[in-house]
């Protein structure tokens, strides 16, 4: 069976760390008359959290080892000794990973940025030991509180990539070469669909101090949104994108027709999340070095009233111009500094 090298969606359990046990003990000194309660309290059940990690690239190693457990507490001692706290378990995740209740899909959090982190389970209390009962008429109490349970939950991961740019095409558009011109990534590139299994994120390094990250993410095909294809594998990667770039093979290979090509991308996103027919976008017209492409360029224009950015990507022709245009959208005002 082929090793699985790409997981973006997984099922999980986590068991957080249940409280100790409080206990009931007396002191008991020779010198010590009168000793008293001295029964120490648990100590806290771990808790579980997921962090996210920009050097994780998938849910891979939850996918074989999906049970996750924190530490139990310690139960009490004598003396008014408390019991040590059970260690929390925290696990990296890739950036952008959604959690929600795996029975009910009930939407639990998310971790977005580097760094984030979210409690997915919490652990139990410790309970009190019998030094917490003693009053002025009940000097030899005997109760404690046993510690309480830690959480058990199942839960969805999903990873949706976390990008500034969204490429957006059909299978063999040119989106995995657009993004080897654009950013040291190196997606695979061959003639034939869905080359691209799984999203390929790229930084697009404009100088020292500007860049932003592009993600190629797997071809759709129409019924998309049904799941047909590479459907949901594609479109919950692009849903947190801030702008879209519609990938257009406007050679028309294989009998395509470039402006049906690209009304039904829109209208693929738009029956997935309503939002994301007003996302901002651009369009552009790729493989325009093909006998074909200027007519179908023009019949595009007046079918679809888009004014495409024309380019090669495999020849690296617009690829400045399209640099020029994000640079100015994603840091308008600001100047590229030149070395």
């Amino acid at each position: 069976m082929k090793p699985t090298t790409f997981v973006d969606q997984v099922r999980i359990q986590v068991f957080a760390g249940n409280g100790g046990n409080g206990v009931a003990s007396f002191r008991r000194e020779k010198y010590i008359p009168h000793g008293g309660p001295d029964g120490g309290d648990g100590g806290n059940g771990g808790s579980v959290f997921l962090r996210a990690d920009h050097d994780v690239a998938s849910l891979l190693d939850l996918h074989f080892a999906p049970i996750v457990r924190a530490e139990h507490g310690e139960k009490g001692r004598g003396k008014q000794q408390y019991g040590h706290g059970g260690a929390d378990q925290t696990v990296p995740v890739p950036t952008g990973t959604e959690v929600r209740d795996h029975e009910t899909g009930e939407f639990i959090g998310e971790v977005l940025a580097d760094g984030d982190v979210l409690k997915v389970a919490q652990g139990g209390k410790g309970g009190l030991g019998n030094m917490h009962f003693q009053t002025s008429t009940h000097q030899a109490p005997t109760e404690f509180k046993e510690g309480t349970p830690g959480e058990i939950k199942t839960l969805r991961l999903t990873m949706k990539t976390v990008a500034d740019v969204g490429l957006v095409g059909y299978p063999n558009a040119g989106k995995s070469t657009l993004l080897g011109q654009l950013s040291a990534a190196r997606p695979k590139v061959a003639a034939y669909p869905f080359t691209t299994l799984h999203p390929q994120v790229g930084t697009v390094v404009f100088d020292a101090t500007h860049a932003i990250r592009v993600a190629d993410v797997p071809g759709l095909l129409k019924d998309a949104h049904k799941g047909v294809g590479l459907g949901h594998d594609f479109l919950r990667h692009i849903e947190r994108t801030n702008f879209l770039l519609f990938v257009i093979d406007m050679a028309g290979i294989d009998g395509r027709n470039p402006a049906e090509d690209y009304l039904n991308l829109r209208e693929e996103l738009k029956l997935y999340n309503p939002e994301l027919a007003n996302r901002p976008y651009g369009v552009i017209a790729n493989k325009m070095d093909e006998p074909a492409a200027k007519k179908n360029l023009a019949a595009f224009k007046r079918k679809t009233k888009e004014k495409p950015l024309e380019m090669s990507a495999a020849l690296g022709e617009g690829v400045e111009e399209l640099m020029a245009k994000l640079f100015k959208r994603f840091f308008p005002g600001e100047k590229r500094l030149h070395f």
